[in-house]
């Protein structure tokens, strides 16, 4: 009740946080560009320290340097765009050609709509309510700049005083990074230290190689875009080529907005269709050998924010703080992502903008199962095939599926279909995995080995599962079924005259059977090898109880199942003198048993 509590306030908190970053923006934004900020320009202050340049030079340096690029841009920018307003009106004609051109290509479209205006105009003639008046215009004697002269004083202002708060915070951060690395460290407290040295450490090292990797993937895709454009023509160039390189931040659709800008002036203000065509064929070269080449070459981890998340958290942050809120939106994603790393009060952020698969492969193959999707969780069967051994894929993949039944079906939570269904799935998914054949030399005479499951028939296929990885033609295998009693085993046993027994059994249950099995056996087989194949369970107390109940050896797995039957092998094959192992009386009980075994 008390953790349903606080879960309620948590989720009562988040509008209240949401409109915080909302309303405080003007102070949130500078703070979140600073740090921005930092990021990038760290690199560049510690490689002037590194040349036995004062930090506090080095900081100047540097930031100078940045307010000057920053204002060149700023001024070419405007340059440029007032340029483009004032010429594009010039270009009437060319987009009233390239209007007709289009029409004439869909001239049929068009006489089919005439068609149709024709047929239905006289009815919407008679139709047509009276047109209201029309209003009287009302011209104001004041010019409408003059009137809203605060208006966009006040906006000036807001950024020139977020502008100044930025550069400050941006110098501060450099200047004493170690001094706010440590205070945050102190904030959080002494006794989580280790915690939180990881949880920064891993934010910084994630987030500045993200931006300083895409601050040179942009520049460069930026310039040869530019480049490009400025070989073909088209206007305004370097325009374009900035808006490339800042649209690149917000995740996968800002490179194809920055394709509408330009594409739009080259078809106003080109006489053909040519440039237009070049245009894009630059902007697809270019997109194609970022995506497919640079950035898997250059961005060799991942930053760990799932595509979806990526997306999702652009649309956040821009609602909230607009074209800068696109901007950060990928570092900030990558904060939160680290905090529900470390946090586990956050855990649901790590799951929800993480890249890592929300489901472990095997969880989600018996989640398929669960839906009847066989066709699915036989696709996650051949994948996870194609780098592990069919052995792995038992133990990894097969086992625990089989587990999840068992304990399902103890809960009720599944019925009969359901459970039917899995192990059948599971059945004919393991007959189709290719086993490696083996190179080892055949026996003249196969080992008898005898098989029976401790409970039911999840135990019977597990058995089954491990059959299928012993060698054939060295083992003579029998799997007794579910039906047959602890008598029925033991005279079975004692009539075939085994070398081993495998009592095999899946966690969870089947303990109990399993050592009164091993009990039974060992009575009546006292030089014969009993294996419990308690498959999926942990290497606990368990084990040892069935090795003080006669069991000679325990497996947690069919693959230490399959090592512990070849190790024994050698000994049962070539041992002519081994007296008939079917009968009580041919020895001691206690003679011939290893001392204690867990696999």
């Amino acid at each position: 009740m008390a953790e349903g509590g606080r879960a309620a306030l948590r989720c009562r908190g988040c509008p209240a946080a949401i409109g915080a970053l909302y309303w405080a923006r003007i102070v949130f934004v500078p703070v979140a560009l600073a740090v921005l900020l930092t990021f990038l320009l760290t690199p560049a202050v510690r490689r002037l320290e590194k040349w036995r340049i004062k930090r506090g030079i080095a900081v100047a340096i540097v930031v100078l340097a940045a307010l000057v690029t920053v204002g060149e841009l700023g001024w070419l920018v405007t340059r440029q765009t007032t340029s483009l307003a004032q010429e594009l009106p010039d270009y009437e004609t060319n987009i009233r050609n390239k209007v007709h051109s289009l029409r004439g290509m869909s001239g049929g479209w068009d006489r089919l709509q005439r068609m149709i205006e024709d047929i239905t105009a006289p009815d919407e003639l008679e139709n047509r309510p009276a047109p209201p008046p029309e209003p009287k215009m009302v011209v104001q004697s004041e010019s409408t700049w003059l009137s809203r002269w605060p208006f966009y004083l006040g906006s000036a202002a807001e950024i020139a005083a977020a502008a100044a708060l930025t550069i400050v915070l941006t110098a501060f951060g450099l200047a004493r990074r170690e001094d706010v690395r440590n205070r945050f460290l102190r904030l959080i407290g002494d006794d989580r230290l280790a915690f939180t040295t990881k949880a920064v450490d891993e934010a910084s090292e994630r987030v500045g190689r993200y931006l300083t990797t895409q601050a040179m993937i942009n520049i460069g895709y930026g310039a040869l875009l530019a480049i490009g454009f400025g070989i073909i023509g088209v206007k305004y160039f370097l325009l374009w080529g900035f808006f490339a390189t800042m649209l690149r931040y917000v995740p996968y659709i800002g490179a194809w907005i920055s394709m509408v800008f330009p594409l739009a002036v080259s078809i106003a203000t080109s006489e053909t269709w040519v440039q237009p065509l070049a245009v894009l064929g630059i902007f697809m070269t270019l997109e194609l050998l970022t995506y497919n080449l640079v950035e898997p070459l250059l961005f060799k981890r991942s930053m760990g924010v799932s595509e979806v998340a990526q997306l999702v958290s652009a649309a956040f942050w821009g609602f909230l703080w607009g074209p800068v809120g696109l901007v950060l939106s990928a570092p900030l994603t990558v904060c939160l992502l680290v905090l529900g790393k470390y946090v586990p009060q956050l855990k649901f952020l790590d799951v929800i903008l993480g890249d890592e698969p929300p489901l472990e492969p095997a969880v989600s193959l018996y989640q398929r199962l669960l839906a009847w999707d066989e066709d699915d969780a036989a696709a996650l069967v051949t994948q996870q095939a194609v780098a592990k051994s069919p052995e792995s894929i038992f133990d990894e993949l097969m086992i625990p599926t089989l587990s999840f039944v068992k304990r399902d079906r103890s809960r009720d939570e599944i019925d009969d279909a359901d459970e039917a269904f899995v192990l059948r799935a599971v059945a004919e998914m393991a007959d189709d995995l290719k086993l490696k054949p083996t190179t080892d030399v055949l026996t003249e005479a196969p080992v008898r080995l005898l098989a029976c499951p401790a409970v039911d028939r999840v135990d019977v296929l597990s058995i089954e599962l491990l059959e299928k990885l012993l060698t054939s033609g060295r083992w003579d295998v029998e799997v007794l079924q579910t039906e047959s009693l602890a008598a029925e085993v033991v005279d079975r046993a004692a009539e075939s005259e085994v070398g081993v027994v495998i009592v095999g059994s899946v966690v969870p249950g089947g303990l109990a059977h399993s050592r009164y099995l091993c009990k039974r056996l060992r009575s009546q087989l006292p030089d014969a090898k009993i294996l419990v194949g308690r498959f999926g369970a942990p290497n606990d107390g368990e084990n040892a109880q069935l090795i003080e109940a006669g069991a000679d050896a325990v497996a947690t797995s069919l693959l230490a199942a399959k090592n512990q039957l070849n190790t024994w092998l050698p000994i049962l094959a070539h041992d002519d003198a081994r007296p008939n192992l079917g009968r009580a009386d041919s020895r001691n009980s206690g003679n011939g048993r290893e001392a204690l075994a867990t696999v």
